[in-house]
This record gives C-alpha cells, sequence and structure tokens, in this order.
C-alpha cells in the first residue's frame, strides 16, 4: 500500500484520473471517469478508489502536495506552476521540491544576458520560503501558501 504522508490531496488526484482519462481517450481508448479513478488507486497501490479516497481523505492537510499548482516567487520572478516531486524533511519542518514552472523564468537580473529555467529544485520550510537566500538577503524561493 502506498504510504499516506506521500499522498496528493484528494482534488490532485480528481484532476490526475481526469488527466488519464483525456489521455487515453486521445489514444483512442475510451474509459468511463469511474474506471479512471479505479486505475489512479491501483497506481497508488490501493485496491479501489473508495480505498484510496479514505485515506487520502483521512489525513492532515499537508501544506505542500505532489501534483499542487503553486504560485510565488523564484530568484525575485514571479511564477507559477506544478510541483512534481515532493520529499519531507525534518519530520515535515522542510520540504525537498521540483517545480515545472508554466514558463520559464529567467534567473539572471543582467539586463544583457538572460538564463531560463523550466524547472528547478528547491529547499523550502514549512511556511514556504527557502533557507537559502539571494546575494541581497532575500529567499530564493517563496511559494505562496
Amino acid at each position: 500500500m502506498s504510504n499516506i504522508q506521500t499522498l496528493p490531496a484528494l482534488e490532485v488526484l480528481k484532476a490526475q484520473a481526469k488527466r488519464l482519462r483525456q489521455s487515453l481517450t486521445a489514444e483512442g481508448n475510451f474509459i468511463t471517469h469511474s474506471e479512471a479513478l479505479e486505475l489512479l488507486a491501483h497506481q497508488h497501490g490501493f485496491r479501489d478508489w473508495n480505498t484510496l479516497h479514505a485515506a487520502a481523505g483521512n489525513r492532515p492537510a499537508a501544506p505542500l502536495t505532489l501534483g499542487a499548482r503553486i504560485s510565488g516567487l523564484y530568484l525575485g520572478q514571479p511564477f507559477t506552476g506544478e510541483i512534481i516531486a515532493l520529499a519531507s524533511l525534518n519530520h515535515g519542518s522542510h520540504y525537498r521540491l521540483t517545480i515545472d514552472f508554466d514558463e520559464p523564468v529567467d534567473v539572471v537580473t543582467f539586463d544583457s544576458f538572460s538564463a531560463f529555467r523550466k524547472r528547478v529544485n528547491c529547499t523550502v520550510a514549512a511556511d514556504g520560503k527557502s533557507p537559502a537566500l539571494t546575494g541581497d538577503g532575500k529567499p530564493q524561493m517563496v511559494i505562496a501558501v
């Protein structure tokens, strides 16, 4: 069975099932929404959707969850994106994240040079701010939680 602490929130699970159904339909494999929910449950190691729903619904809400849509500032630049990897550190006091930005973020402040990043790894505290700071003393990553 899947580790309950790493399960995404119910809204994220339902969105994953919807994307799975759309993807399979685009390939010519039509399935119902309930079949997509059942497949998703199996992918997470549960026997059926009801069991997954109960496990995901009966836990305290985590400030950050896998698959969550987030926004904030990376190196002072605004972004929106999705958490595609997540690990809890120090019993939930910090999180190691991989974020896939919707649009690449320019990580250079120099006017005649640019360097864009589409995906970043970072560590943030439970408040969404990274302990790593930029040269001017501001957090490298600030997630709106």
